[in-house]
């Protein structure tokens, strides 16, 4: 059952802080991360993938009085809507042809607070997104399905 679906993808820059790269297609390598960011790719660490809802991105534009955080604005890599994230950890997606297990809420960062003064406030208390290792490589496009899989050997 097909239970939300990703609206953006966004690649990391080569230099830290520099902004997001949205693209329309990621591949996901198990265990290596997403190609293309190379600041993040094949480094020895679970931080593999990072998701957010656009849902819980526009409820904080609504508190700081923002029009809209922009794509890509939260430095995650996924994008979402229709799918509550954080309440996932522990547990299996598959987006596209890719399986990803989510393994904690993110820790929001000083950055956000330059999207707009406040929001890493705001996140902190389970309102952040998730992060994510890559289980079964594949690829992902905006638009796609996220089906909630059952766990292993369920």
């Amino acid at each position: 059952m097909l239970t939300g679906r990703v609206v953006s993808l966004h690649l990391h820059p080569d230099r830290g802080g520099d902004p997001l790269i949205s693209v329309d297609r990621i591949e996901l390598h198990a265990d290596a991360g997403i190609v293309g960011n190379t600041r993040y790719y094949g480094r020895s660490s679970r931080r593999q993938v990072s998701l957010i809802e656009r849902e819980q991105l526009a409820e904080h534009a609504a508190r700081l009085g923002l029009d809209c955080i922009p794509p890509g604005a939260a430095r995650a890599d996924i994008e979402t809507e229709g799918i509550a994230l954080v309440p996932l950890a522990g547990q299996r997606i598959q987006i596209g042809t890719a399986i990803l297990e989510i393994y904690q809420p993110r820790d929001p960062c000083y950055k956000m607070d330059a999207v707009a003064p406040g929001l890493c406030n705001l996140m902190k208390p389970q309102k952040q997104g998730v992060m994510a290792t890559i289980i079964h490589s594949g690829g992902a496009c905006c638009g796609d399905g996220i089906r909630i899989l059952a766990p292993p050997g369920a």
